[in-house]
């Protein structure tokens, strides 16, 4: 009897051509020596490159390889960082506004040249697949060239800062959000502080602030601990802003220091995003939505973790829900069939590191143990991995039922890709489970009468809140900011943005989360 030939048997996966991180890390020695080494980069300060602060051992999320790790600076280093980016203040602020625009215009032709090495970085250091690694890019790029056709009204009667604006951000948007702001902050006439964050995005920032540091943009990036550099960005006297995006923990701590110092401060902090169902009957546009939503591994401020659903309707969420979080296409960002194969499209990668990969897991594991029940859990079978990789950074997606109270993944987020489900009766338990975070950046509420949704939307605790549809960061014209925990100090978003990092009249009140007697200076 002749044998079967199987085919459905997945093809044996290898690395697309050109793109391993000894190819992208040879092209930074090449496009930027005066800020990478070959076994280290450099941290920018005082107007140079300084080969300062230990190297701390590092690895890519996408298969556990070593890569380049942060040159972490101690608190007196920092503290002669902060002091020379003053001195870089004092003379940028005099530099006109034609001249400050050309800088940074020019900035943004070098990143567009090399927008395929910064997205190849973002994949190595973060893991986000190609399409969102470039998608990172150009909205940076984009975005800052918004402000640029527009800056003349923005700073009309306005001045900088009495000090450089100082950022620590997130690992998650290095380009979109960091680079995009520090442009902008220059382009208003601040020297920009950054501090690279601990967990990835190194090599990409690294990069972009040497294609900056080339038309004189006077900016500063520094790597090290929050707990050693704290003293030096946030409550150094020399500081003018502090822009922090991140999690509540640290966020609380920088809250206290701005607060107790009067500084100008822009505190974007974390909160469990809720989507709630009532009422509701269009399930085929909530199937086409539910896989966006996992976009890059629900690793973003603005993911949607928890659904609110009313009982009545739990029958057909599901099978509304179901098949669509059953397409997810999870893997290796670079792996292809032939080495000159285009690159795969997924819904997401690896998320940003094995021991937060662990943490899911164990969340999840102990949410079961107390009573959550799984509805969802993706299979690693199915997933698009090289032979023998390290898949110790990848999660699977998950969907539980009913978290326990007692449960993580029951009042925060969990930053990865994990969704839960919480059934309710009536419409204030639905706003009470919506609201379970004190504050989130965004949520959606889907019911078919526009009336209901008028009326519950106020309720819902969240800065954005979309009908029947995702909300997100937004950029250029759109303001953006938070309720209760999930945000502090001013709002951001188009001349907002530029407000915040400026000084206009006297008495000027930034809109934002201020306690209602403060004034900002």
């Amino acid at each position: 009897m002749a044998p079967t030939l199987d085919n459905t048997a997945t093809p044996t996966l290898t690395l697309k051509s050109g793109t391993a991180w000894a190819d992208a890390w040879q092209r930074c020695l090449a496009v930027a020596p005066e800020a990478f080494r070959e076994d280290r980069v450099l941290n920018l300060w005082n107007a140079s490159w300084q080969a300062d602060g230990r190297t701390l051992p590092a690895t890519s999320p996408v298969d556990g390889s070593p890569i380049v790790g942060p040159p972490r600076l101690d608190r007196d280093t920092a503290g002669a960082a902060v002091r020379a980016s003053l001195d870089q203040h004092r003379a940028w602020r005099h530099v006109p506004l034609g001249e400050r625009r050309a800088r940074v215009a020019a900035t943004l032709d070098a990143l567009a040249e090399h927008r395929e090495l910064l997205a190849l970085l973002l994949v190595w250091e973060i893991g986000k697949p190609w399409r969102l690694a470039q998608a990172d890019v150009d909205r940076a790029i984009d975005g800052v060239r918004w402000y640029l056709e527009g800056i003349e009204p923005m700073l009309d009667g306005r001045a900088a800062l009495d000090g450089p604006v100082s950022n620590i951000a997130s690992w998650n948007y290095p380009m979109s959000v960091l680079v995009h702001a520090m442009l902008v902050q220059a382009l208003a006439g601040n020297a920009v502080i950054a501090k690279s964050p601990t967990d990835g995005g190194l090599a990409c920032l690294t990069l972009a602030c040497a294609l900056a540091a080339r038309e004189g943009i006077p900016l500063t990036l520094v790597s090290g601990s929050g707990g050693e550099l704290s003293q030096a960005l946030v409550r150094a006297p020399e500081i003018g802003c502090v822009s922090f995006v991140g999690g509540r923990d640290t966020g609380a701590e920088v809250a206290t220091a701005v607060a107790d110092l009067g500084k100008r401060h822009i505190l974007e902090q974390e909160g469990l995003n809720t989507w709630g169902i009532w009422n509701f009957s269009d399930w085929e546009t909530l199937t086409a939505v539910i896989p966006k939503l996992f976009d890059y591994g629900k690793q973003r401020c603005t993911a949607y973790p928890r659904f609110v659903v009313q009982r009545s309707l739990f029958d057909e969420f599901l099978a509304a829900y179901l098949p669509a979080v059953r397409t997810l296409r999870v893997g290796h960002p670079l792996a292809v069939e032939h080495p000159e194969d285009p690159y795969p499209v997924l819904d997401f990668g690896p998320v940003i590191n094995a021991a937060k990969a662990k943490e899911l897991h164990d969340q999840v594991a102990e949410a079961i143990d107390r009573g959550a029940v799984p509805l969802h859990r993706g299979s690693e079978s199915d997933a698009l991995f090289l032979p023998g990789q390290d898949t110790s950074a990848y999660v699977q997606p998950v969907t539980l039922l009913n978290p326990p109270p007692s449960s993580p993944l029951h009042h925060a987020e969990p930053f990865g890709p994990v969704d839960t489900i919480v059934l309710v009766d009536t419409e204030a338990e639905l706003l009470a489970a919506m609201n379970a975070s004190n504050g989130a950046l965004v949520a959606t509420l889907s019911t078919d009468d526009r009336e209901t949704y008028e009326r519950l939307a106020p309720q819902i605790r969240a800065f954005k809140v979309g009908h029947g549809r995702p909300r997100s960061r937004g950029d250029r014209e759109e303001l953006f900011g938070g309720f209760g925990a999930s945000w502090r100090g001013a709002f951001v978003g188009g001349e907002l943005l530029v407000r915040a990092v400026t000084v206009g009249p006297a008495g000027e009140r930034l809109p934002g989360n201020f306690p209602e007697y403060q004034l900002m200076p």
